[in-house]
């Protein structure tokens, strides 16, 4: 990964904030015959892939959903591999990130993670902390409708509390006190392997982002997909609800 100037790319309407969905590590893998392990292996490789990309192409804020709460009634073997590759990952990858001006930021529920990956995510936020050339934001161990349902806990018990009376309740104050807070919305959601859906990712934030779905397996993920999608997204005409 090079940290290089970002080039022009004249009439390329690139989004502040793409978000991922990573699918068909499994389907990759079975297709080989291979175990699924070496599905998630090789999509490790299409993650670096999708941060250089973003920074070639100048995104501000890439999301990407690593692992779902309900990835967690996948088989126990499964989930060793994946947590060992977590480990892996962050170990290896974080000097280079950091080298390249970029700040990660993990979302999710943390108490259903190992208290060593706990250690290391904190480590790796503090130690890019100051970085602003690309905010990577991972979605682990996470739901939307948890993020959702935490943070309207949270406005119940400032209210019960008198810290926040009912008539402050909005959609901004609520955004508020999500994971992302201070985060802007995606602008474009990208889903790969060929299924059309959104899986209890980013329930909120993708209120108005446009979604581009592709056959790709994410362990084929290329550059050239990642701007693929940029100039489907540039030909796009947002209206945010406006009538035509």
């Amino acid at each position: 990964m090079k940290a290089e100037p970002i080039p022009d790319y004249g009439d390329l309407v690139v989004p502040t904030h793409i978000a991922i969905i990573m699918d068909g590590n499994g389907r990759w893998a079975k297709a080989r015959g291979l175990p699924r392990v070496a599905g998630h292996q090789r999509g490790a490789d299409s993650v670096r892939t999708a941060i250089e990309s973003a920074i070639k192409y100048g995104v501000r804020y890439l999301t990407l959903y690593s692992f779902s709460s309900e990835n967690w009634k996948r088989p126990a073997d499964e989930v060793s591999d994946l947590m060992g590759l977590l480990r892996r990952y962050l170990r290896s990858e974080i000097a280079e990130l950091h080298k390249n001006g970029v700040r990660l930021r993990v979302i999710g529920e943390r108490f259903d993670l190992s208290a060593d990956i706990v250690d290391l995510i904190e480590e790796c936020e503090k130690r890019t902390a100051g970085n602003t050339r690309l905010d990577l934001i991972i979605a682990l161990s996470y739901g939307g409708r948890t993020e959702i349902a935490n943070a309207a806990k949270v406005i119940a018990e400032k209210t019960k509390a008198g810290e926040i009376t009912p008539d402050q309740i909005d959609e901004n104050l609520l955004e508020s006190y999500l994971e992302t807070s201070g985060i802007p919305d995606p602008d474009l959601l990208i889903r790969t392997s060929g299924e059309k859906r959104i899986s209890n990712f980013l329930l909120w934030q993708l209120a108005y982002a446009e979604f581009i779905f592709l056959d790709t397996l994410w362990p084929d993920f290329t550059q050239e997909d990642f701007y693929s999608a940029i100039s489907e997204y540039g030909r796009r005409e947002r209206r945010f609800g406006a009538t035509e």
